[in-house]
C-alpha cells in the first residue's frame, strides 16, 4: 500500500423439471399484454418499460473527447484555442442542451496546455467542473460562472459548503523538475511540487453558492481531509500528531483525539475505508501499520501490523484487505479479523452490498460476493465485461454482441439476479451509467437509454 505521507517533521433421459420461476414469464408477459392492451384500443394500463432509447448527443471535442454521466445530466467537453467548452445535456426525456460554459484549459507545463477529462459534480444548485487542482463553479440551471478556485473544492453533505487547503512552505523548496533529482515530494493545492513538507496548512469552509470563505482552520505541517458518511456537513481533518472531526459549518472542532506515535513514528497518511477512518504509519510511502477510527466518535476500533509486500500485490477497492496476491484475506470492517480468503485470480472491489471479482489477465469481472462470507451471490456466467457504473451506482453489467454491438443487464440486489435490459443496435464504445441512464461513445458522438430495474 502506498501513502502520500503528511508531515514527518512536526512535523473483489429427459426428466421431470419443476416449471420456472414467475420472473421467467416477465418479459413474455409484458409483451403479450402490450399487444392486448393495442387490440383494445389502448385499455389497459401503461406497464413500465426497462430499456427505452432516448436519442444521440454530438461530442463537440471528436470520437476520442471526454464525457461524464452526473447528476442526471451528460457532459461533454470540447477544446477552443486554449479554452475548454462544456455543453450540459439535459436526459429528461429526449436529449437536449441546456447551456454551454468556456473555461481556461488548465497549463500543464511551458507552452503545454492539459486537454484530459474534466470531473463534474453537482451540489444543490451548482455544478462543480474539476480541471487538475483548479475548479470552476457554475449555475446548474443557467451554466453562469458564479465563482472560480485554484484548488480542489470538495462539496460536504447538504450541498451548501465546500473544503479547499492552502499550503505555506518554507522559501526555496519548490523543486526543480528540470533535475530529475530523487526524494519525497510535497504538492501544494495548487500541484506546486516542494522537497520539504509544508510549514502549515490552511483549511477552510467555503459557500458554494458564491465562494465566500466561512471559516478557516490552521494546522501544523500536512493534513489529510475526508469527508465522513452520512448526512451532517462535517469534515475530518488528519494531521501526524492528530485527528479531529470538524463541523463544515462553522469550523469548529467537534471531536478531537490525539494520535499517538508507534515505534517512533508518527502517523503519515489516511483515508476513508468502508465507513472507517484509517491512519496509517510507515515511512518513505510504505505502511507498516494501520489504526481504524469511528468517523463519528473518533473511537478506535482496531489496530494491525501491515506485512511488507515486495512483489506481486493485489488490489482491494473500498474495503479492507490484507496480503499479497496468493493470501489475500477480506477483513472484517469492525474487528480487523480475517473473514474470508480470495482466489488468487482476481482483484476486489466493493460495490454497494456485494464484492466483485475481477480477473486479474482478462480484468473482466467474474462474480458477486457476499462481503461477510465470500460466498457467490450473483454468477456473472455470460456477462463477463466491464461493470460500467460507479461505486454507489447500481451495478450496470455489459456484454459484446456481435458488429460491436452490446447488451447490458442490471443487477437487482433484492433477489440477487442479472435483469436483462437491452441492446444497443449498433457499436459502442466507453460506456457509463447511474441509476437511470446509460450512455455509451459511438463514431457520431454519444448514444443514450433510460432504463429500469
Amino acid at each position: 500500500m502506498a501513502l502520500i505521507e503528511l508531515d514527518l517533521t512536526a512535523q473483489p433421459e429427459p426428466t421431470l423439471t419443476p416449471p420456472p420461476p414467475a420472473h421467467r414469464y416477465r418479459l413474455p408477459g409484458l409483451l403479450l399484454v402490450v399487444v392486448l392492451a393495442l387490440a383494445t384500443g389502448g385499455a389497459a394500463p401503461a406497464l413500465p418499460v426497462l430499456w427505452r432509447y432516448l436519442g444521440a448527443v454530438p461530442s463537440p471535442g471528436g470520437p476520442e473527447a471526454p464525457f461524464q454521466l452526473a447528476g442526471g445530466r451528460v457532459y461533454t467537453v470540447a477544446a477552443s484555442g486554449t479554452e475548454r467548452v462544456t455543453t450540459a445535456w439535459s436526459l429528461e426525456s429526449k436529449p437536449r442542451e441546456l447551456w454551454q460554459v468556456s473555461f481556461p484549459a488548465r497549463v500543464s507545463g511551458p507552452d503545454e496546455i492539459s486537454w484530459g477529462t474534466v470531473d463534474a459534480e453537482q451540489a444543490g444548485d451548482v455544478v462543480l467542473f474539476g480541471d487538475g487542482p483548479e475548479t470552476t463553479i457554475v449555475d446548474a440551471e443557467t451554466g453562469a460562472t458564479r465563482w472560480t478556485s485554484p484548488v480542489a473544492v470538495t462539496p460536504l453533505p447538504g450541498s451548501r459548503v465546500g473544503i479547499t487547503q492552502r499550503h505555506d512552505f518554507r522559501p526555496d523548496t519548490v523543486y526543480d523538475q528540470a533535475s530529475g533529482e530523487p526524494g519525497m515530494l510535497y504538492f501544494s493545492a495548487t500541484g506546486e511540487p516542494h522537497t520539504e513538507p509544508p510549514l502549515r496548512t490552511h483549511v477552510s469552509g467555503v459557500d458554494l453558492a458564491d465562494g465566500r470563505e466561512l471559516w478557516t482552520l490552521t494546522v501544523a505541517g500536512s493534513v489529510n481531509v475526508a469527508v465522513p458518511p452520512g448526512d451532517e456537513a462535517a469534515a475530518l481533518l488528519l494531521s501526524s500528531d492528530r485527528l479531529r472531526r470538524i463541523d463544515g459549518t462553522t469550523g469548529a472542532v467537534v471531536r478531537s483525539r490525539e494520535l499517538p506515535r508507534v515505534g517512533g513514528i508518527a502517523p503519515a497518511s489516511g483515508e476513508l475505508v468502508d465507513g472507517l477512518m484509517m491512519v496509517y504509519y510507515g515511512r518513505r510511502g510504505v505502511v507498516s501499520r494501520e489504526v481504524a477510527y469511528a468517523p463519528d466518535t473518533l473511537e478506535q476500533r482496531w489496530q494491525r501490523r501491515v506485512p511488507s509486500m515486495m512483489r506481486d500485490p493485489a488490489n482491494c477497492t473500498g474495503m479492507h484487505c490484507s496480503g499479497g496476491r496468493q493470501t489475500l484475506d477480506v477483513l472484517d470492517p469492525q474487528t480487523g479479523e480475517a473473514r474470508w480468503r480470495a482466489p488468487d485470480d482476481v482483484d476486489l472491489a466493493k460495490y454497494g452490498g456485494y464484492v466483485v471479482e475481477v480477473g486479474i489477465e482478462s480484468g473482466m469481472p467474474v462474480r458477486l460476493v457476499d462481503p461477510a462470507t465470500g460466498a457467490t451471490r450473483v454468477d456473472l456466467t455470460g456477462w463477463r465485461a466491464e461493470v460500467v457504473g460507479e461505486s454507489g451506482q447500481p451495478i450496470v453489467l455489459r456484454r459484446s454482441l456481435d458488429a460491436g454491438a452490446s447488451a447490458f443487464g442490471v443487477v437487482v440486489a433484492r433477489r440477487d439476479e442479472i435483469q436483462p435490459l437491452g441492446v444497443t443496435g449498433g457499436p459502442v464504445s466507453d460506456c457509463s451509467s447511474d441509476a437511470r441512464h446509460v450512455v455509451c461513445r459511438t463514431d457520431g458522438g454519444l448514444r443514450i437509454w433510460a432504463y429500469r430495474a
